[in-house]
């Protein structure tokens, strides 16, 4: 009798490829614009200037100690957490007493930023999608290499899980760089055998280490936030720092050249003049042809991790609404 493949269920196949579902996003309100000239005027010069002496000992810690008039959402609930290596917050905003948790990992270009910046906007996601937030403070450059990230993001996970949280009850979101983590979290997770978390979420993400499709990009030139020569500064930085790590085996390997075919369903967030708009559009093709399902919203003009300013720039409220949307669809 000849053998089938309904008779050998150990056989492998190559995925299924799917399209990518893209949805544009129209409008530019008036909020957007002054948030846009904001940071043109204000960060982009401060990100320039580092990009120019990146070795320089910058206080990059003040940036969160700086964050502390952005207040969670009323009614919020929060308490501190100690992972084995770096601080948490598990914080729950009202209504978010679901079955489902997210595990959120902040943007700040693996340098800066924190618990205290992403405070209010995490706490917003909580309350979109019903569900507690476990966010954490992982190690960054450049006292630490991109690994050490990726090590707290899974301590993270195994806190959710021994809090009650099954693996795919738990959903992985992150922006910029916290982007990136949210995948080679995933992807880590589901190499150690800890299961398949529920879905992804990543917002402006960084996803490719690789220079060259973000330079070569007319949007190296019309991002509002990073200049041109930042994107090889961080990139040499990013080296330097794993070349002195002193760990064996290969370094900071960029999530969209990794094997996607076992990740969870995505939703991706960019605005369409962002530096990362790239990635964002890469990380989408790769999940896609791994016969991921993935969406992939282009929001029109809008800042990098425009989500933050949720409740003064209503598309990022309507966008913090998807993430919710998403999440509950999934968890």
């Amino acid at each position: 009798m000849t053998s089938t493949a309904s008779n050998h269920p150990s056989l492998s196949y190559p995925p299924v490829p799917r399209p990518v579902l893209r949805r544009e996003v129209a409008g530019v309100s008036l909020p957007s614009q002054a948030l846009t000239f904001s940071v043109r005027s204000t960060v982009k010069p401060v990100i320039d200037a580092w990009a120019r002496a990146p070795h320089l000992p910058w206080p990059t810690g003040v940036v969160d100690r700086l964050a502390f008039p952005l207040k969670p959402v009323p009614g919020t609930h929060r308490h501190p957490v100690r992972l084995p290596s770096c601080h948490a917050e598990f914080l729950a905003a009202p209504g978010a007493d679901g079955a489902t948790a997210i595990l959120y990992l902040h943007g700040g270009a693996f340098l800066v930023c924190g618990l205290t910046t992403h405070r209010q906007m995490v706490s917003r996601i909580s309350s979109a999608a019903g569900a507690p937030v476990l966010s954490v403070a992982y190690r960054m450059l450049p006292g630490h290499p991109i690994e050490s990230a990726v090590e707290d993001g899974i301590e993270g996970l195994r806190w959710l899980i021994a809090h009650g949280y099954p693996t795919e009850r738990i959903v992985v979101a992150g922006d910029s760089a916290g982007g990136f983590l949210t995948f080679q979290v995933t992807l880590e997770a589901l190499r150690l055998g800890l299961g398949r978390p529920a879905g992804n979420v990543a917002l402006s993400p960084l996803t490719d280490l690789d220079t060259r499709g973000k330079l070569e990009h007319p949007n190296s030139y019309r991002c509002a936030l990073f200049p041109r020569r930042a994107v090889p500064a961080l990139a040499a930085v990013i080296a330097r720092i794993d070349a002195a790590s002193g760990r064996p085996g290969p370094r900071a390997v960029s999530p969209v050249d990794a094997d996607l075919t076992a990740m969870p369903p995505a939703l991706i967030q960019t605005g369409s003049e962002e530096m990362t708009y790239v990635d964002a559009e890469l990380m989408a093709r790769r999940l896609a042809g791994a016969g991921v399902p993935c969406e992939l919203q282009v929001w029109e003009r809008q800042v990098h991790v425009f989500q933050a300013a949720a409740g003064l720039v209503p598309e990022a409220g309507r966008a913090v609404d998807s993430i919710g949307a998403f999440v509950r669809s999934v968890g």
